[in-house]
């Protein structure tokens, strides 16, 4: 681990980085289980149950500014702050539709100016004893300026 007095790290000349804005990083968090409060049914309502969230974003290369690896978290899209909002969203509120908590989580992910966009993937892992998961997969981008 560097200290915050370390130089930055350049990228290495031999690392072929474009020059526009085009770049770009593929950020995610893979299978997230939590305990929702979730379900249009009767009996959805009194108990929680077991959710798996995947969320893939696209991120505005941090090569497209100044040519440096990062090393601090204020310069990247953070996957810690996505997996607080995500148990702070799911933990919220009661959900009717895995649709309403999937739209949520990518309007969180869009927050940050950086996200290009973003893959919600909301499953349930105990409607049907008979299915591994059910649930819902959105995509959505930042509309352009």
């Amino acid at each position: 681990m560097t200290s915050a007095s370390a130089p930055p790290v350049p990228i290495p000349p031999q690392v072929s980085w474009r020059d526009d804005a085009d770049t770009t990083v593929q950020l995610f968090v893979r299978d997230l289980v939590l305990a929702a409060a979730i379900g249009i049914h009767p009996h959805e309502h009194n108990r929680r149950q077991r959710v798996r969230l995947n969320l893939d974003l696209t991120v505005q290369d941090w090569a497209a500014g100044p040519p440096l690896v990062p090393e601090q978290i204020d310069e990247v899209v953070s996957y810690e702050t996505l997996v607080e909002a995500a148990r702070r969203l799911v933990a919220e509120r009661h959900w009717p539709l895995v649709e309403t908590l999937a739209e949520r989580l990518a309007a969180a992910a869009l927050a940050d100016r950086r996200v290009l966009s973003v893959r919600v993937r909301v499953e349930k892992l105990d409607a049907f004893a008979e299915a591994a998961a059910v649930g819902v997969e959105i995509v959505r981008h930042r509309p352009p300026v």
